[in-house]
């Protein structure tokens, strides 16, 4: 009861300060990094705002003026109270020379982003309520032992905002991006789509940007994009338009200058990671989705290329689309862009609302940083229950020192589990506070006809013949780098001189040299049975993440992608065993006639063939390359030796081993 009149005292204070802020001097808000180039660009924005009327039945104000006025809300006063000239009273032009100058940059972004919907988007309010998620414990004795991921979540975002799932590693931002994506199911607590629950409609309407990129390593920027917008956008557009679409997208992404450079893997050079980020964002942007979520978009990237991917977001976010996306710990640049913020610490909510009111929040209960801290580095360290360098706020040390005896006190300071259990507890005297019905009341937006209209034209991008022709055509480009390396040519002219340079110019006229030829047709047939199998084993494994993210989003049927990936590698299976064999027939003598030459041709594709669906089975049924290579192992030693080349007579029970095995002599 006492920590509830606390907390209650301290979210009217939290609001008192708010209005105070705003009514007495708006100035003081203006403290935040970045926060007076930001309100500079805002004022600029609401003057240069065109009358161009938004095209959802659901918005009856203009789209462009409703996100100024939420940018100059989000700071706590008017575009139009805001006086630059009081930052710098001596130099004043420099600072709105600096503003004006990011403003037309991303003005000029803005209409760019605006140009780049070929049709209209259908925006989506996005509301999530109590959510909450689990997954049972393993080793427990008990089946109903669960732990929990998230507590109750709750949240709300509208078209033209970015809201930014924030906080330590282990929190449960990826799951809760997972379950607004539709990809888990959802234990308990509600989440809508403009009021409508999750369904197949929303699949096409949704781009999920995964944390690590995946990407086929040897496709160029400009292959991948293409091959994307042939699969995924609608029968509608014509290949033409489809093509065009890649070609505008790469264009405002700003990835002209790398397009015709190959996306790079673990063992070869490619484009940066910045490139790639934005390739894989591109990937989803094709489809022209009405909600972005992203997990993670700028791991591994440097600041500076961290902030164009931040604003590239922002300015998706203002073309009329609902942006989500998971931030481990941004620089205090980027953490001005985001629109709202949702802190999540062990799983729980420790602040919802805009990010700019996230540490006058914090500043009202009485916990504030002693030294210049990053604002982000600052929740990161509250999420993580670290109040090192932070004033403690005075109703915790009232509610836990008197109990000094009974508390995990690690050298004088409170433990992370006492500071993480006030912050939830305080953040829901907030709820109760305010209301959470209040907290989250979304925009209305009379969108569901046109979500069950579209559903059924957007089934498929393309027929099943397009969709095999396409994915035959990349697998071709894709795998040919691989057939065709250096170690792999290296390996089979190798093996072919020194197979010709042992059975140099064999005679069959005699018994002995004709046994010796059948060896050697017994060594190309095994060669040409290893070969093929251990490359396809590799196969599934793989590419199983990407065939996992294509199929996710429905980018074609699994039968078309089985049957071209299978006939993509048979014109690149037959090259390199007809250059072994004519290598090997010139030089071992072997019978020289088109007839013999042809059937011994014929034999050896029927064992490439044999040997890779074989290899594809294995791997596909295991997923492991060692376990699958292993059981490949036993079936070719097995083959070999019921081949009939090393033993005449096989027992009857072990017979059916010999009429299976692809090396059989009969």
């Amino acid at each position: 009861m006492e920590g509830k009149q606390y907390s209650e005292c301290q979210i009217q204070n939290f609001e008192d300060s708010k209005v105070a802020v705003t009514e007495k001097d708006p100035i003081m808000r203006i403290k935040q990094p970045g926060d007076e180039i930001q309100e500079g660009m805002h004022g600029r924005e609401e003057k240069t705002t065109s009358e161009t009327k938004s095209w959802s039945t659901g918005f009856l104000v203009n789209m462009e003026s409703t996100v100024a006025e939420i940018d100059c809300v989000s700071i706590g006063v008017s575009s139009n109270d805001i006086d630059l000239s009081v930052l710098h009273p001596d130099s004043s032009s420099l600072p709105i020379m600096a503003s004006l100058s990011e403003a037309d940059d991303e003005e000029s972004e803005l209409h760019t982003w605006k140009k780049l919907g070929f049709e209209p988007t259908l925006p989506i309010c996005l509301k999530f309520e109590d959510v909450t998620y689990k997954v049972p414990v393993k080793g427990e004795k008990t089946p109903d032992a669960n732990k929990y991921i998230l507590h109750g979540i709750t949240g709300l975002v509208h078209p033209g905002e970015v809201l930014a799932l924030m906080g330590p590693s282990g929190g449960g931002k990826t799951t809760l991006l997972n379950l607004l994506s539709g990809r888990i199911k959802l234990d308990s607590g509600t989440i809508t789509y403009n009021n409508q629950p999750y369904s197949k409609s929303l699949k096409w309407r949704i781009g999920f940007v995964l944390q690590d990129d995946v990407a086929f390593p040897h496709l160029t920027v400009k292959e991948t994009l293409t091959y994307a917008a042939l699969l995924r956008l609608p029968n509608t557009l014509t290949m033409q338009q489809k093509k065009e679409r890649a070609t505008y997208v790469i264009s405002e992404l700003g990835l002209e200058r790398c397009q015709n450079t190959v996306i790079g893997g673990t063992f070869f050079r490619g484009i940066s990671g910045g490139e790639r980020k934005r390739v894989c964002i591109a990937n989803e942007i094709l489809l022209n989705p009405s909600l972005l979520l992203l997990d993670e978009p700028t791991s591994g990237l440097d600041s500076t290329t961290a902030l164009q991917i931040v604003k590239m977001l922002r300015n998706i976010a203002r073309s009329g689309k609902t942006v989500v996306t998971t931030i481990h710990q941004p620089s205090s640049r980027l953490f001005s862009k985001f629109d709202k913020l949702i802190l999540l610490g062990k799983g729980s909510s420790l602040y919802f609302g805009k990010a700019s009111d996230a540490m006058l929040y914090f500043s009202s209960m009485g916990c504030s940083p002693l030294i210049a801290m990053n604002p982000a580095e600052f929740l990161i360290d509250l999420a993580n229950g670290n109040i090192k360098d932070k004033s403690v706020p005075s109703d915790l040390e009232d509610k836990f020192f008197p109990r000094n005896n009974s508390l995990d006190m690690k050298h004088g300071e409170l433990s992370q589990v006492d500071v993480h259990e006030y912050l939830v507890e305080a953040y829901a005297v907030k709820e109760a506070k305010l209301g959470k019905t209040k907290l989250i009341k979304p925009l209305l937006i009379d969108a569901e006809p046109r979500m069950k209209a579209r559903s059924s034209t957007m089934e498929w991008g393309a027929t099943w013949w397009d969709q095999f022709s396409i994915l035959f055509r990349r697998g071709l480009k894709e795998r040919r780098h691989e057939y065709f390396s250096c170690i792999r040519i290296t390996q089979v002219f190798s093996t072919a001189i020194v197979m010709g340079l042992l059975w140099w110019r064999s005679d069959a006229s005699s018994p002995k040299g004709l046994q010796d030829q059948a060896g050697l047709l017994f060594f190309i047939s095994v060669f040409w049975a290893f070969f093929p199998m251990f490359t396809a084993i590799f196969t599934f494994p793989q590419e199983r993440v990407m065939l996992a993210k294509e199929r996710s989003v429905g980018m074609y049927r699994l039968s078309a992608y089985l049957l071209a990936r299978m006939t993509s590698d048979l014109p690149l299976d037959l090259i390199l065993p007809l250059v072994f064999l004519v290598i090997v027939y010139l030089m071992a003598g072997l019978k020289s006639t088109f007839t013999a030459f042809s059937l011994t041709m014929l034999t050896v594709f029927l064992s490439v063939v044999a040997a890779q669906g074989l290899g594809l089975t294995i791997g596909a049924a295991f997923m492991d390359v060692k376990k699958a290579s292993t059981l490949a192992s036993v079936i070719i030693m097995t083959s070999m030796l019921s081949g009939g080349f090393f033993i005449q007579k096989v027992p009857v029970f072990m017979s059916w081993v010999h009429h299976v095995s692809p090396l059989s002599k009969d």
